[in-house]
């Protein structure tokens, strides 16, 4: 059910901006040459909630040839997920933010897409999963580490185990098999956490170990709390694993959700969400490869040197220096998962990366909800971006939202539903 007019009953349905152009063709706003149209400002964008539902005997839609289970539930807001090297699988749950609303545009915002996320408590903890039989049952759940703060991020190297809560990166000791942590983890660094407009703390790991990288939100949509407030965030950090020491890896990445090395390199990559309010098709959200030193636009600029009106002082310089991302995934995907694919799982899906989109709130036309594939050839992205796993929202229905994807070397794709506090498993059938 669209509730775009219902919001008459706040009294301010006059204050909507219009829909968007719907005539745009929908293959033209993806890829490496997105059709960007212009800007379209209102006083609100149009809204449309997530309108959840049970899924019931409903699954997950797949390719011909592919399989989806779903290998934990009752779970308490599923986030991201890691494979560890024996198999077993390590879920991060929770909920963050804490960002005080500025204006009545953003209570408004706020209640729209409270509607479209689960009621159940946040997590703050990881929950191992186990199928010892390799049956593609996993019959063991069971909390690894409790009393987190809104875990997010997941990496793992020679025996630590890295975690990314929402104000600090710590560690835990492993050993092969482990089912519980042994102890309280030991804090690395603490991350930005003041006002956490966006909470998320993405986090991969360099092929050696050397190097964590933690990619940091935004405080604001552009920047209405003032410069200051965004003071160490819009960017990547990198991270030295030892030392605990950081600098800022690239710049201008409004919210970096997810984050992944391209397998055979030292190439970081990452899926970004971009500014709102400019309209129904504008701005991608956007995959690309993120260079050392790199600045990609934000505040001042989008999809490479596009200006951003809005935004008071400009910085003709910095727009000049402002790189164009690599893929458009469409505007307002919210794409919060990433990784890169191999032959596991099939010729077709063998070389690219699956992304998980968690779906539009600020949209007539909701956009997203569904995890794709984005074919690469020799280490870039080429072709248009295939659906894998869809049906998460049909009829006006959600029945759940995609976050993290995880390639499992075994052969699986791993998919984290946190609307239906599901774990997913997608295997090839035949």
């Amino acid at each position: 059910m669209k509730h775009t007019h219902a919001l008459s009953v706040l009294t301010i349905a006059v204050l909507l901006s219009a829909c968007g152009d719907n005539e745009q063709d929908a293959a033209n706003r993806y890829g490496a040459n997105p059709k960007l149209p212009e800007p379209e400002r209102g006083l609100l964008p149009s809204m449309t909630i997530a309108d959840p539902a049970p899924w019931g005997d409903a699954m997950p839609t797949v390719p011909d040839g592919y399989s989806v289970s779903a290998i934990a539930t009752d779970l308490q807001i599923p986030r991201q997920t890691l494979v560890l090297p024996n198999g077993d699988i390590l879920v991060a749950e929770g909920r963050g933010g804490n960002a005080p609303k500025l204006k009545p545009k953003d209570v408004i915002a706020g209640y729209i897409k409270a509607k479209g996320v689960t009621s159940v408590k946040s997590g703050n903890r990881l929950t191992l999963l186990r199928d010892a039989d390799r049956d593609g049952t996993y019959e063991l759940q069971k909390v690894f580490a409790e009393d987190l703060n809104a875990p997010y991020g997941l990496a793992f190297h020679d025996g630590t185990l890295y975690v990314a809560n929402q104000d600090a990166l710590v560690r835990f000791d492993y050993q092969d098999g482990q089912t519980e942590a042994s102890g309280p983890p030991t804090k690395i660094i603490d991350l930005p956490s003041e006002i956490n407009h966006h909470w998320t703390k993405a986090m991969t790991i360099s092929p050696d170990g050397q190097y964590l990288y933690v990619g940091i939100g935004s405080n604001s949509n552009i920047t209405e709390r003032g410069m200051e407030a965004e003071v160490d965030r819009a960017m990547v950090w990198q991270i030295n694993t030892e030392t605990g020491a950081y600098k800022p890896y690239a710049t201008g990445l409004r919210n970096p959700t997810a984050l992944a090395i391209l397998p055979g390199t030292d190439q970081l990559w990452s899926v970004v969400n971009e500014r709102d309010e400019l309209g129904e098709n504008l701005v991608p959200d956007y995959l690309t490869s993120v260079q050392e030193g790199g600045f990609y636009g934000w505040p001042y600029s989008y999809w490479g040197q596009n200006v951003d009106d809005r935004v008071r002082p400009q910085d003709p310089d910095k727009v000049k220096q402002a790189i164009t991302p690599d893929y458009a995934l469409g505007a307002h995907v919210a794409a919060l998962g990433l990784d890169f694919s191999s032959e596991v799982m099939g010729e077709q899906f063998a070389e690219g990366a699956f992304v998980g989109e968690h779906g539009s709130w600020n949209r007539e036309d909701p956009s997203g909800y569904k995890v794709i594939f984005v074919p690469f050839r020799d280490g870039r992205p080429a072709g248009e971006p295939i659906d894998f796993v869809t049906g998460f929202r049909e009829d006006g229905k959600t029945r759940g939202r995609p976050v993290g994807v995880t390639v499992d070397p075994s052969g699986a794709l791993i998919v984290a539903d946190d609307l239906a506090n599901i774990v997913w498993r997608v295997t090839r059938s035949q």
